[in-house]
C-alpha cells in the first residue's frame, strides 16, 4: 500500500520556517488502511507543528505508541483530545504495550528524573482514549503492524545503563525497556519501517521484521536508533551490520546522535536521509 511519512516532532528543524523542536518524536503515517499517529513528543511542539504542517489529526483512526517514555508520551492527552475534537468521536483507540504506565528514570550523574507518561491512565481515559495494550506483534489494519517485543539476540546491543526502574523487589535497576515498539507497513516495494527508540536495538529490530514477515526488501527504515549514548564497539558493530540487510532508504533521528547520524551518512551516501521536523518519506 503507499506510505506517506510526516515528522511531526524532532531534535532539530532546517529550512521549516515556523515549525518548533524539541527533544521527542512522533510521525504522522498516511496509508491505504488509514492515517495514524505515532507517538507524541513531550508534548511541547505536537499540536502547533501539525497545525503549521496542515496535518489533520482528526483523520488518525488511532494513535500507536513505541514506548512509555515522555518524549514520546508527553503529548499523549493534547493528542487524545485533539482528534477527538477534529473527529467527533467518543473515543480513540491507543495502540501500545502493557508496561506503558510503569514508572521509569534516566540516572544523569547519580540523579534519577522521572521518564514515564506525564499523565494517569484515568486522565487519559477520562478525556477519550482507549487502550489495547499487547506485548504481542499484531496488524493494527490490513498491512500495517506493530511488532511487539523484540528477541535480544546481538552480542553488541546491549541497552542504555542510564534508562531505570523498579524491579520484582523494588530495587532500582538498569530498564531494558522491553515496550519499545516499531511500525511496519508492507509495500510492493518492501517494508516501510518507522521506529521509535530501537531501545532493543536497531539490528535486533530489523532481523526480527525479516523473519517474522518473510520479506528481505526494506524500502524504507526511519526513526531513532538510539546510538547517540552507545559505546562506539555498538555503533561500529550496528553500522557493519546494517550494510547485510536490502535497505533501499535509511533516515535517522531523535535519539541517534549526530555524531551518529553523520557517519551513517556517510556510510549510505544517496541512501540516507535525515529525519527533522517536516521531513516527508514515501514509498513512491
Amino acid at each position: 500500500m503507499p506510505v506517506r511519512a510526516t515528522v511531526i516532532c524532532e531534535n532539530s528543524v532546517h529550512g521549516n520556517l515556523g515549525a518548533l523542536a524539541e527533544h521527542g518524536w512522533a510521525v504522522w503515517l498516511e496509508t491505504g488502511s488509514g492515517s495514524y499517529l505515532f507517538d507524541t513528543g513531550q508534548g511541547y511542539t505536537l499540536l502547533g507543528n501539525a497545525a503549521h504542517l496542515r496535518i489533520p489529526l482528526g483523520d488518525a483512526q488511532a494513535i500507536l505508541l513505541s514506548h512509555h517514555h515522555i518524549d514520546h508520551t508527553g503529548g499523549l492527552l493534547d493528542a487524545v483530545r485533539a482528534v477527538r475534537r477534529a473527529s467527533g468521536r467518543a473515543g480513540v483507540p491507543v495502540y501500545a504495550h502493557p508496561d506503558l504506565f510503569k514508572d521509569s528514570f534516566a540516572e544523569r550523574d547519580g540523579t534519577l528524573t522521572f521518564i514515564g507518561v506525564p499523565h494517569t491512565r484515568a486522565a487519559l481515559e477520562t478525556a477519550g482514549a482507549e487502550f489495547s495494550l499487547s506485548s504481542e506483534w499484531r496488524e493494527i489494519a490490513p498491512g500495517l503492524a506493530l511488532v511487539g517485543e523484540v528477541p535480544r539476540r546481538t552480542t553488541y546491543e546491549t541497552g542504555d545503563p542510564a534508562m531505570k526502574h523498579y524491579d520484582a523487589t523494588g530495587r532500582i535497576v538498569t530498564d531494558p525497556v522491553r515496550d519499545d515498539q516499531t511500525v511496519v507497513i508492507d509495500t510492493p516495494e518492501g517494508l516501510f519501517v518507522v521506529l521509535g527508540c530501537s531501545h532493543a536495538g536497531i539490528i535486533n529490530i530489523l532481523t526480527y521484521i525479516r523473519e517474522r514477515t518473510g520479506t528481505e526488501r526494506f524500502h524504507t527504515v526511519m526513526g531513532g536508533a538510539h546510538l547517540g549514548p552507545a559505546p562506539e564497539e555498538q555503533v561500529a558493530a550496528t553500522l557493519e551490520a546494517l550494510h547485510t540487510f536490502d535497505i533501499g532508504r535509511i533516515g535517522v533521528s531523535h535519539c541517534t546522535g549526530p555524531n551518529v547520524a553523520a557517519r551513517m551518512a556517510h556510510a549510505f551516501g544517496e541512501r540516507f536521509f535525515f529525519c527533522n521536523v517536516g521531513t516527508v518519506a514515501t514509498s513512491d
